[in-house]
């Protein structure tokens, strides 16, 4: 089954992040974008409906910016649908590692999980991290 990816956001953070992640990863044709509210007659139902439809008999990972945001919430409607998978929060470090994986393993929501708590230990607070670290290196 044909796996895609799905980068949305309010603004243009999710073209954004892609425009990142491709110069770090590479094209992947299988990551598309939903930039929401960007004109004034943005319809966030219609344009989540029609991008479900489009990945129909597609096995859909989505990415959102915001969890309990309204773009997260109108995807949340798909939540029950088979092969569909919701994940909030989007930051580079995860969709660096799960891009480079989704297309190849036998299994999401393992991987899925994984890379949640994996992207998680990448969010530091540097000046703790390097006060700590100097502070070891001093023993």
């Amino acid at each position: 089954m044909e796996r895609k990816m799905i980068l949305a956001s309010h603004g243009k953070f999710a073209s954004g992040i892609l425009s990142s992640l491709e110069l770090i990863c590479g094209k992947n044709d299988n990551i598309t974008t939903l930039d929401c509210y960007i004109t004034e007659d943005f319809d966030l139902t219609k344009a989540v409906d029609e991008l479900m439809h489009q990945n129909e008999g597609t096995e859909v990972v989505v990415v959102t910016d915001l969890f309990g945001g309204s773009v997260n919430n109108e995807f949340l409607r798909y939540i029950n649908r088979e092969h569909f998978y919701l994940v909030a929060g989007m930051n580079l470090p995860f969709l660096i590692e799960f891009a480079t994986q989704f297309a190849f393993v036998p299994e999401l929501k393992t991987t899925i999980t994984s890379v949640l708590d994996s992207s998680k230990e990448a969010i530091q607070f540097c000046n703790l991290t390097y006060q700590t670290t100097v502070a070891e290196e001093d023993f």
